[in-house]
This record gives structure tokens, sequence and C-alpha cells, in this order.
């Protein structure tokens, strides 16, 4: 055999392969290789948009946060007013309360000083009544001279 015809044959073969690896195999490979790119550019897409997505959700994370801690900080504040108010309020009704125990203190010495002078004229007088019969040797009737009897009492 001839080796230059075992290289032309083999030449030929060799391209009747490639023929047909171009006519049916390549297209198929190509398809493939096509689609294995385009869902490892959506991916890498999907991962851009993710960055993206989670960039957005901390800014957003991180303003509402300061949001509350704005809120949270009213609502401390407003929790001080209201506590100091109701302070000043109960501070206000003690005082209110025991200027009003006060008042009923004297209220009650006052009327107490009148019950024991009221009483003291009535002994006075009884005093004067004894001590006028005692001079007078004679039972003078209480009765009979109650309007002297008050005056004297009023007197004193």
């Amino acid at each position: 055999m001839n080796i230059n015809a075992t290289l032309i044959g083999q030449s030929i073969a060799f391209a009747i392969f490639v023929a047909f690896c171009m006519k049916f195999v390549w297209p198929q490979l190509m398809g493939a290789i096509n689609e294995r790119q385009s869902k490892i550019e959506d991916g890498l897409n999907a991962a851009e948009k993710a960055k993206a997505d989670l960039v957005e959700a901390e800014q957003s994370a991180e303003e509402e946060l300061s949001a509350a801690k704005v809120k949270a900080a009213a609502l401390i504040e407003q929790a001080n007013k209201s506590a100091n108010q109701l302070i000043e309020d109960a501070k206000i009704q003690a005082q209110q309360e025991g200027e009003r125990i006060r008042e009923q203190a004297r209220e009650s010495i006052n009327l107490e000083v009148n019950q024991a002078r009221e009483s003291l004229r009535g002994q006075v007088a009884e005093l004067a009544v004894l001590g006028a019969e005692k001079i007078l040797q004679e039972k003078v009737d209480a009765n009979q001279h109650a309007a002297m009897l008050n005056q004297l009492a009023a007197k004193l």
C-alpha cells in the first residue's frame, strides 16, 4: 500500500468527519454552550440585583432603625414629662390636703376654745351666783335671774 493514498484517504475521511461534526454535532454543542452562558449571565445579573436589593434593604433598615430611635426618644421624653407632671400634681394635691387639714384643725381648735369659754362662763356664772348666795345668805333662783346671768356671762 501506498502511504500517500493512505494519507489522502485519511484526509478525505477526516474532512468528511469534520463536515459531519460541523453540520450535526457543532450546532448542538454551541447551543448548549450558549445556553450555559445565558444561564451564567442570568445568575450574575441576579447576583448583582440581589446585591443592590441588599444594599437597599440595609439602607431601609437603617432608616427605620433611626426613625424608631427618634420615636423611642420622643416616647421617653413624653413619659418623663408625664411623670414630672404627675409629681407636680401630687405635690400640689398634698399641699392642698395639708392646708385643708390645717384649716380643719384651726376650726376644731376654735370650736374647742369657744366651747371652753362657754363652759368657763357658765362655771363663772355659777360661782358668781354661789358667791352672791353666800353674801346674801339667801338662795338665788337661777331661773328667775337667767337674763341677768346671761348678761354677766357675756361680760366675762
